[in-house]
């Protein structure tokens, strides 16, 4: 009772009311059956954990997480306002918003909105009748130019003669850089911690020039700081032509100092947990950086790319290489938004595919650690190709995404079973483990092919599938979970994943993603028995109105 109502109090707080829930929209019967793929989940916290100019900082955060919102809007589709004035269904509207676009992001993008073509691979960051080779083409002219043609941090447009040209985010996206950066200059004022301080003022200067790395530095040493914001173009998961592009988003958090305190041993375990891959030296020679934390958090607001389609429960960040080769990286578990999926997707899929007498290892603290190890296994591995050509990243292109979800897939389970191996994890089975695992494949499947997580997925269902690690019960439909082979499989996939990445092995990469990526006929009808089961695909947050006017 006491979080329904701080639920409410945060509204208050933030000068917002709460948008209609999914379900709440009136549309067509096409657009219910839509928006039904969607819960509803209020985003609250303890404010009384906060004080006053905590408080009087968290409208100001939220303010410039709304910029962010927009600009992705510009990213993904182009202008919102147009698009949703085009749509006379209510429910449709809604779900448009939902997508940022008229592309179901939960059914391989498919688009809802009559007329509507497929949605351009490459977003709305290039233009849309560019071609793949028109663009390397470009990129092999000029070496200048061709850097910026493929950074994180330029849109793509024609000149007028139809040449390709970049154009810095911070030009681009000038209104709502600016809007941003001086909500977190304000809000900079009002911080009591330094550390908060000093990053909020150079992330406000980053937005404005681009130059993210001082900012990613500043975020890594904060260390004390109760309220917290991930904000700008970060992950690349939106450019599916090359994945070069970050895509802007915002959370606005606030941490859970008792649970945060009780994650921070496992950081230290990682260099070992490097060492001992399964897979040659060669490809295990990067050593995570030992500045690496785990820290617990409620989620207030998500905006832009984070809240599009399916939602994030875990953080691992910064992407830049450097800078997790240096000071580590940061994971944050989205400690709320988490229990939402596990209470009202995870258990419902448990109670229909999973064995009856496994559905007992279903367990929250096991859905926590396997998130948890996950994020912390971006950390493991290789982040540049052993053969010089460059970072995986750009290596991989646009299977970049996919690839390293489902690395960080199995390696999470592999430190979940080397850290209970080492008495760390406590006295739960390792089959709590292996059972959520599982289930979890099947809720993340969910998610769609043009997701880098449901084709990851996809990859390790059919791979582990193949190796034996669970059989399905024809009887009564429900999958069976095999421990001994779920190891051999687990292994299996992280050397094959591992050594693709240290080759830059391109060609290779979209040969694995390419056959087991796919959904068989028993897969789909088994995730078709959800649907009419009534079980939701992901959740919508009741959060303050995201928009910029």
């Amino acid at each position: 009772m006491r979080y329904l109502l701080i639920g409410v109090l945060a509204l208050s707080l933030l000068g917002c009311s709460a948008p209609d829930k999914a379900g709440d929209a009136a549309g067509t019967p096409a657009a219910d059956k839509l928006l039904s793929k969607y819960t509803t989940f209020p985003l609250t916290t303890d404010f009384t954990r906060l004080t006053q100019s905590q408080r009087q900082m968290l409208p100001l955060l939220v303010e410039a997480a709304r910029a962010m919102d927009q600009a992705f809007w510009v990213q993904a589709w182009g202008e919102k306002d147009e698009l949703l004035a085009s749509i006379d269904d209510s429910g449709l509207r809604r779900f448009a918003e939902i997508n940022y676009g008229p592309w179901d992001r939960l059914d391989g993008n498919r688009p809802f909105i009559e007329g509507v073509g497929p949605k351009p691979a490459g977003a709305n960051f290039y233009p849309t009748d560019m071609s793949k080779e028109e663009f390397e083409q470009a990129v092999a002219n000029s070496d200048d130019q061709g850097a910026a043609l493929r950074s994180l941090y330029t849109m793509v447009r024609r000149n007028e003669d139809g040449s390709l040209k970049p154009i810095p985010y911070s030009q681009f996206f000038g209104r709502q850089v600016a809007l941003a950066a001086a909500k977190l200059r304000k809000a900079a004022t009002l911080a009591e911690n330094d550390q908060l301080r000093r990053y909020l003022e150079l992330r406000a200067d980053a937005l404005e020039s681009d130059i993210y790395q001082p900012s990613d530095m500043a975020w890594m040493e904060m260390k004390t700081n109760t309220l917290d914001i991930v904000i700008g173009p970060i992950e690349t998961y939106e450019d599916q032509l090359f994945g070069y592009k970050a895509s802007f988003e915002a959370y606005v958090l606030v941490k859970d100092m008792d649970w945060s305190q009780r994650l921070e041993r496992y950081s230290a375990f990682l260099p070992d947990l490097q060492k001992g891959l399964p897979v040659d030296a060669a490809y295990k020679q990067e050593m995570p950086g030992t500045d690496s934390e785990l820290n617990a958090y409620d989620v207030l607001y998500y905006a832009g790319d984070c809240n599009a389609g399916s939602k994030t429960i875990a953080i691992n960040l910064p992407n830049d290489e450097e800078v997790q080769l240096t000071r580590g990286s940061r994971r944050l578990q989205l400690k709320n938004a988490m229990r939402a999926k596990f209470d009202k997707i995870l258990v419902p899929i448990a109670n229909e595919l999973i064995a009856e007498d496994q559905r007992q290892h279903i367990t929250f603290d096991a859905f926590f650690a396997n998130t948890m190890f996950h994020e912390v296994a971006h950390g493991l591995g290789i982040k540049n190709t052993i053969n010089g050509q460059g970072t995986v990243r750009s290596a991989m292109k646009e299977q970049a995404s996919a690839l390293e979800e489902g690395k960080a897939d199995v390696l999470g389970l592999y430190m979940v079973e080397r850290l209970h191996e080492m008495g760390e994890l406590g006295e739960a089975p390792l089959m709590d483990n292996y059972v959520t695992f599982i289930a979890s494949i099947f809720r993340s499947i969910r998610f769609g092919a043009s997701s880098a997580h449901g084709r990851a997925n996809l990859v390790r269902f059919n791979f582990f599938k193949e190796m034996g690690a669970f059989t399905r019960d024809e009887a009564s439909g429900t999958y069976r979970i095999d421990a001994d082979k779920m190891s051999e499989a687990m292994d299996a996939l992280s050397r094959k994943i591992l050594v693709l990445q240290g080759d830059g092995d391109y060609a290779g990469a979209k040969a694995l993603i390419d056959r087991y990526g796919t959904v068989g006929p028993q897969l789909e009808a088994d995730l078709q028995r959800l649907g009419r089961a009534g079980i939701p695909v992901d959740i919508v947050f009741e959060q303050p109105a995201a928009e910029v006017r």
